[in-house]
This record gives structure tokens, sequence and C-alpha cells, in this order.
């Protein structure tokens, strides 16, 4: 990729594959990102076989990009692995805990994006699939994961098989704060987010969904409080499932 800015998440590849050797030289690059004391408390589950892949697509509400992709990355934090080092060098580990799930997220999602970006250099595409943690015990349960291991993000990978256009994202100064933070007025609000709503798209979104504003597609229809409830119960009883 020539120019970071002109990026776009790709979703539909072609059938070739991506050799090993060139998937396992971007993943060990990835594993250069920054981690918390030098711990790399992370792991990458790569998924090819398509039996495997029809397990897992379930847990992604069944996104076409799952099955058709030629590789299924699902990032995860794992302290399990550091934490048996630990006790067969005769050291108690104590990290099955909120503090340390945050700190192997962290340390999962620095190493998915610079294998994105990585991976964007070689001209493969990349999507992000936001349904990782709405259900999380169905990921578990199709990749075997023990114990202080829990998948954090997923990315499905492939040559690109399509170039759709770049989506909006807000104006910089919208995200940048100097120094400290600065509340947004309701006139900043009007002024950060009038491109995103003058959208033919996104006009489109609200009459179909028969709304007032844009905002209300989002809280009523996409990502409701009753779904983000249930799904932060779920969420948060599979973690403990895992022993954190």
């Amino acid at each position: 990729m020539e120019n970071m800015k002109q990026r776009r998440t790709i979703r539909k590849y072609q059938s070739k594959d991506i050799p090993a050797e060139l998937l396992n030289d971007l993943l060990e690059t990835s594993f250069r990102a920054s981690t918390v004391g030098n711990m790399q408390a992370y792991s990458v589950v790569v998924t090819r076989d398509a039996a495997r892949k029809e397990k897992l697509a379930p847990a992604h509400f069944n996104q076409p990009m799952v099955k058709a992709a030629p590789v299924v990355l699902t990032f995860c934090i794992d302290l399990n692995r550091f934490s048996k080092w630990c006790e067969w060098r005769h050291a108690v580990p104590g990290y099955n805990n909120f503090e340390w799930f945050v700190t192997g997220a962290i340390d999962a999602l620095l190493v998915a994006q610079t294998f994105c970006v990585a991976a964007e250099e070689k001209g493969l595409g990349i999507c992000y699939l936001g349904t990782t943690t709405y259900n999380p015990q169905m990921i578990i349960e199709a990749l075997e994961l023990p114990e202080l291991v829990f998948p954090i993000a997923t990315v499905t990978v492939g040559w690109p098989d399509e170039c759709p256009n770049q989506v909006d994202r807000l104006p910089i100064e919208a995200i940048i704060h100097h120094e400290t933070y600065r509340d947004y007025t309701a006139e900043d609000i009007d002024r950060f987010y009038a491109y995103k709503e003058s959208l033919p798209e996104n006009k489109q979104f609200v009459l179909e969904n028969n709304k007032e504003t844009l905002a209300q597609v989002f809280t009523d229809v996409r990502y409701t409080k009753k779904d983000n409830e249930a799904m932060s119960e779920a969420l948060w009883n599979a973690m403990k499932a895992q022993g954190f």
C-alpha cells in the first residue's frame, strides 16, 4: 500500500491462498509489537480449515468473509502460557484478574494492528470482525481455548477481490485534544458529524429504518441498549468461565 490514508477494509477475496511462509513472516513481524513487560500475553489461532471456519462462522453472525477468506486469524489474550512458565519455574503467578485481562487485550490488539499494517503493505486485504466479543463462548469452544485464554479480535485475510470506496472518518479536530481533554459543545457535535450525516447512504439508512436521525439508527437499530447489556453479561460470564 502506497499510502496508509488510502487504506480500506476488504471483505471479498480471491480464491488464491496465502503461502505459509508469507503468513508466518507477517506474524513474526507483528510479534515485534510493543508488549507489557516483554511478556507477550497473547496467542494467535490461524484457521485455514473449511470445517473449522464453518464452526467459527455462527459466532460472527455468518458473515460471508469468515468462510470465504483463505485465512482467519483469532488474536487472543493469553495468560495461560506465561502462568505455566511461572508455575514450572517455582514462581507463583497472579495473572488471572481483570488487570491482566486488559493488559493481555492491549498486547493482543497491538499485535493484531501491526499484523494488519504489515499484511496490507504486502498487498493483502484485511477485515476486522467486530463480533469477536459478542459471542466469545462460541469462539472459545470452536477453537478449544483453555483457561486464561480469551478471543479479543478476529481478522480475515486474503488477496483482495474488490476495491470498495473508503468509508468516512471524523475530522482530526474532532478527535485530537491538546494538553487536556476539551469537552464538546452542541455546536462542535453539529460541525464534526455534519459530513457523516450528509452522506446519501446514511440518509438512506435513516429513511429505511424510519428514524429521525442517523444517531437513532445506531441507538435503536444497530447497537441497542438491550443488546449491549446482554452481550456485556455474556462477555463477563465468559471471562469468569475462562478463569479471569
